[in-house]
């Protein structure tokens, strides 16, 4: 197996590999420029989430700046929302339901470290991914943790550190976010 299949399949994998290395510069270096496109320059912020993006990137809303690890695991529905300063670390699949919208600096995280620190200190990594259901509400600064799964329609507070699943339609907030109410 490759590292990137061991990555996708969330099992330990080494960052360092060379293949994973120029997938995240690609990354990088269209993160960069879509982050140095002007506010008018529409089509070619859709061109460059589109090549940056696994899918949606066509009818995706994001605002600049924006940071992801490959870009090519984030698969958008229709009409999703990113506010200024997102972050999206991708080393497994990030999945986001149609009109779901995210504050300002949401940052989603796939990648896990073992709890051992003797396993820990061979840089190994795992990821687990994160799903995000149809029109979901994420407010500014939340935290979404690695396999996640948040329900259509929920309300995620702002602030929040997602740690486990969240139901559809409900409001959650806090640290640990949890269920507040039904909606």
């Amino acid at each position: 197996m490759t590292e990137q299949e061991k990555m996708l399949a969330g099992e330990l994998y080494n960052p360092a590999d060379p293949e994973l290395s120029k997938a995240r510069h690609r990354a990088r270096d269209l993160c960069r420029q879509f982050n140095n496109t002007q506010s008018f320059e529409r089509l070619e912020r859709k061109r460059l989430l589109q090549d940056l993006l696994g899918a949606g990137g066509r009818t995706a809303n994001i605002e600049p700046p924006f940071q992801c690890d490959y870009g090519t695991h984030i698969h958008l529905g229709k009409d999703v929302f990113f506010n200024f300063n997102c972050v999206v670390l991708d080393t497994a699949a990030v999945t986001i339901g149609a009109r779901t919208m995210m504050g300002p600096a949401v940052q989603i995280y796939t990648p896990m470290h073992p709890m051992n620190a003797a396993e820990r200190s061979t840089m190994m990594e795992f990821s687990r991914p994160v799903t995000i259901g149809d029109d979901v509400w994420i407010g500014g600064g939340a935290i979404i943790c690695p396999g996640v799964t948040i329900g259509d329609r929920a309300v995620i507070g702002a602030g929040s550190v997602v740690t486990r699943d969240i139901p559809a339609d409900v409001f959650a907030a806090g640290n640990p976010c949890c269920v507040v109410r039904a909606l």
